[in-house]
């Protein structure tokens, strides 16, 4: 892993559609922004803040979220998810979430992920079958 420093932010981006709503990915039953769907942006937000910063071979692993998820977002809206690096501890690094839509704050919340070679830790993985 290069240095890398508090600070850092990553950003991803989605539209709420059907195929990302409670009533189809089972975590609920309205059409609205499901909370699996906001925890996978905003760990695409963490994932795409590290990406300068990990060496060939390398990835990252999530290993920790607690969010809240304060607002829904009806289906046509824009969702945009932010990652900031509040902590770096070795191969740990920490984040500070938060999602918005247009009208304002949806979630937010605190994540964790581990820097790992990537083919050591799909062998290890691999090994549990």
């Amino acid at each position: 892993m290069k240095n890398l420093n508090k600070g850092i932010i990553g950003k991803a981006n989605t539209v709420v559609d059907a195929s990302n709503t409670a009533d189809v990915v089972g975590s609920g039953s309205l059409k609205v922004f499901a909370t699996p769907m906001m925890v996978a942006l905003m760990e695409k937000a963490a994932v795409n803040a590290l990406e300068d910063y990990l060496e060939e071979g390398e990835t990252t692993v999530g290993t920790g979220i607690n969010i809240s998820h304060v607002s829904a977002s009806p289906i046509g809206i824009e969702v945009n998810a932010t990652a900031e690096v509040t902590d770096v501890n070795g191969r740990e690094i920490t984040f500070k979430l938060s999602a918005s839509d247009s009208v304002g704050l949806i979630g937010e919340g605190i994540h964790t992920r581990f820097v790992v070679n990537a083919e050591r830790f799909q062998n290890k993985t691999n090994r549990k079958i």
